[in-house]
């Protein structure tokens, strides 16, 4: 094979450095991202138990998230700033310290997570859209899903349910197959429809008794012994949780930092990370405590704090505001699901078989495979113990990225010859063995030990929030020495 061949083997348009005219994210569009990021109903429901279930000082939780997003802020930073410069998404710059294979297998573990995550997060949003045919249909006629024809199950689902569960994938994939430009968009828009949202269901709650939802509220403004030296590993661990719930998000940040016109536009939008968490978590903790305690008073059976938007909203036996709710909850979760598993999964896909690959073939394949996970999620997948497959999986993540850090910045002192991380010659930098790095390689398998064994090991269960950090920093050392000698 000729040199110029070899090396369009590895050439896809969507792995190339994007044009300077096409950086045209400001701090703005970052805002927008990281609302997304925030705005999930696992997002909902974990910030909402961090204030409230837990009984811990509002002020350590405070706090404890605020750091937590700041070690967020941090790395996110170290593995944007790369692809900003060069305009190159994560698993391209990841070539640089991998290795052309190194950076196509590893960084495939990424798609796999995406895909899974896709599947299991597509499962829910088609639930959320079979709940809103079902009003839909007791609206039209309250005997009408009686029939026959809704009582047939197939693998666990109706047809409703089926029907539900083909738009929901349908969709997703239409839309969100058309490229980043687009995307943008999607993102924008959805950040500012659910925030709106919040704020609907926000004034609903209030409204039902503005005095005693505004006073369950304050009540949890706890200012008493905050400065308790018992508080700091409760801080600690709310920050880990923190830290651990957008972990997912940094490995693959780069792939959206390379549309940002500046590092300082990088940084001012990364930053606003801890302005979404603190409207968010405001909304959320308003919503939680004010249904809460409305609903005990109109209840005698609530015997637990609901922190699940969805579950509030069941409760409260409003059809209007139930299809409301749903509607956002539907938007809130496909967006998402754009940013946090298809796109990753996108780019990692492409890196493994470039010149096979591209957008709509992987949005088509991710597809596929989402819906098959979507159908045996609830009766065979979620039953298994899938999720500490993907968590295993996880555990790479860290160490790829303390790898990569230390390799840019401090090896290769924030320089890449972006001619040689598109060449498969033997004479490019990037070669290493055979495409192999195999320094790097070890010391990511060295920092995937270290952090897969907060999955495994029961003894060290409490460390699982910092597992991604504890991988990198093994990694980025094993590596750092490894490089010297």
């Amino acid at each position: 094979m000729s040199k110029s061949k070899s090396n369009q083997n590895i050439i896809n348009w969507e792995l190339v450095a994007i044009n300077p005219n096409n950086k045209v994210w400001d701090w703005k569009d970052l805002f927008y991202f990281w609302g997304v990021n925030v705005q999930s109903v696992i997002g909902f429901s974990l910030i909402a138990s961090l204030y409230i279930i837990y009984s811990l000082n509002f002020f350590v939780v405070f706090f404890g998230t605020l750091l937590g997003s700041l070690l967020v802020y941090f790395f996110s930073n170290l593995i944007g700033k790369p692809s900003q410069k060069y305009g190159l998404p994560f698993s391209t710059i990841l070539r640089s310290s991998l290795g052309y294979n190194g950076a196509r297998f590893l960084g495939l573990l990424r798609s796999v997570v995406g895909i899974f995550m896709f599947g299991i997060q597509t499962f829910f949003i088609s639930k959320a859209i079979s709940y809103l045919v079902r009003i839909l249909f007791y609206s039209i006629d309250n005997t009408l899903l009686d029939k026959d024809i809704f009582l047939i199950f197939l693998l666990g689902l109706n047809i409703i349910d089926w029907i539900s569960l083909i738009i929901s994938i349908s969709f997703q994939i239409y839309i969100f197959s058309k490229g980043m430009f687009f995307n943008r968009r999607i993102i924008k828009l959805s950040a500012i429809i659910v925030y709106i949202g919040m704020i609907i269901f926000f004034l609903f709650v209030l409204l039902l008794d503005a005095k005693l939802t505004t006073n369950a509220f304050n009540q949890i403004l706890n200012f008493n012994n905050f400065n308790d030296l018992n508080n700091i590993f409760p801080l600690i661990t709310v920050a880990g949780t923190v830290f651990a719930y957008f972990s997912i998000m940094i490995i693959s940040f780069g792939d959206f930092s390379r549309y940002v016109k500046d590092e300082k536009q990088l940084r001012l939008g990364n930053i606003s990370l801890l302005a979404n968490l603190i409207i968010f978590s405001f909304f959320a903790v308003f919503i939680v405590t004010g249904s809460d305690v409305f609903l005990n008073q109109q209840f005698e059976d609530i015997d637990r704090i609901f922190t699940n938007p969805s579950d509030i909203n069941g409760k409260f036996n409003n059809l209007q505001i139930t299809t409301i709710v749903l509607f956002f909850i539907i938007i809130a979760s496909a967006s998402t699901n754009l940013v946090v598993n298809l796109i990753p999964a996108q780019y990692s896909l492409i890196n493994f078989k470039p010149s096979k690959l591209n957008l709509q073939t992987t949005s088509y394949f991710i597809g596929f495979l989402g819906l098959l996970i979507s159908l045996f999620w609830p009766t065979l997948l979620s039953q298994i113990g899938i999720l500490s497959f993907i968590d295993t999986l996880g555990s790479f993540f860290g160490p790829m990225c303390g790898v990569m850090i230390v390799d840019y910045f401090i090896i290769n002192q924030s320089n890449i010859n972006v001619k040689d991380i598109h060449s498969l010659s033997s004479e490019s930098s990037f070669y290493f063995s055979k495409g192999w790095n195999l320094k790097a390689i070890y010391s990511v398998v060295i920092g995937f030990i270290f952090s897969s064994s907060t999955v495994w090991n029961f003894n060290l269960m409490f460390l699982q929030s910092y597992a991604w950090i504890i991988g990198a920093t093994i990694a980025s050392i094993t590596y750092y020495l490894l490089k010297k000698n």
